[in-house]
């Protein structure tokens, strides 16, 4: 064997092309299957640029593994924001959301998995954080 056959380093060689491996698709375009919530998607997405504002409260619902984080991704990397992410087990108080509520930026997608097992003192708290932009809760 010669040595210009051997793999001798791990960057690319000149040439080379790179290749994202990444399992998950990070947009739109790459996404295969559901083509009716692509569509919708698309639509939506494309209304809230044209009115350069957030996107609108948006429910993904479904059986495990149909890809409802992988959308909440494409959400925030087609939008240009960061995604936040937890789980309805994880906030178990209204301050656990409160503090997820106030490190977001602005436009951010914060990505509640599992929210049907949030418990109902948290979800007291969601519904006006949500709809009214304002946290009602005791400190002290």
């Amino acid at each position: 064997m010669l040595e210009h056959d051997r793999l001798i380093a791990a960057e690319p060689e000149q040439g080379e092309v790179r290749i994202d491996y990444a399992i998950r698709p990070k947009h739109l375009k790459d996404y295969i299957g559901q083509p009716r919530v692509r569509e919708q998607l698309e639509i939506f997405i494309g209304a809230a640029r044209l009115r350069e504002e957030s996107l609108d409260h948006t429910l993904v619902f479904g059986p495990p593994g149909l890809g409802k984080t992988t959308l909440a991704n494409i959400i925030a990397t087609e939008m240009g924001v960061g995604l936040k992410s937890t789980s309805g087990p994880v906030l178990e108080r209204a301050g656990d959301l409160a503090a997820m509520l106030t490190n977001l930026e602005p436009g951010d997608v914060l990505f509640i998995d599992e929210i049907h097992r949030l418990s109902p003192v948290v979800e007291e708290v969601l519904y006006p954080a949500m709809e009214d932009f304002q946290l009602d809760i005791m400190i002290g």
